[in-house]
């Protein structure tokens, strides 16, 4: 069993920064990837990016692409999106997810076992 614990979301205006956290806890040993994905309302989930625990490869939707980055902390069990460049269309609930096991996609929801409650991010213009 893994848990993810998102915080770090928040109201913002277009143009400024926010930077979540997903701290993680359980059994992350066999966890191979890692992500963001995102739901806006009335919308379906939508993959915003990923990441190998095991190195730094990374992926990114291309809607975020330039604006946000991924990352990792493991001694502080941590996952981080920063973004930047807040745009409207950003305003959704993000989740972060964990694999809990191998996978070879790191933007494909079918590969990722374990979700978090979610934290909002609202971008108003």
């Amino acid at each position: 069993q893994v848990q993810l614990v998102e915080s770090g979301g928040g109201s913002v205006q277009a143009g400024r920064s926010l930077r979540l956290s997903c701290t993680t806890s359980g059994d992350t040993s066999s966890t191979y990837c890692m992500a963001w994905f995102r739901q806006a309302p009335g919308k379906e989930r939508e993959e915003v990016a990923g990441i190998f625990t095991s190195g730094d490869f990374t992926a990114y939707a291309d809607s975020v692409k330039g604006r946000f980055t991924i990352s990792q902390d493991k001694a502080k069990n941590t996952l981080y999106l920063q973004m930047n460049s807040l745009k409207p269309e950003d305003t959704a609930m993000y989740y972060c997810a964990a694999s809990g096991g191998p996978c070879r996609f790191l933007l494909r929801q079918w590969e990722y076992r374990y979700w978090g409650q979610g934290t909002q991010v609202t971008v108003s213009s």
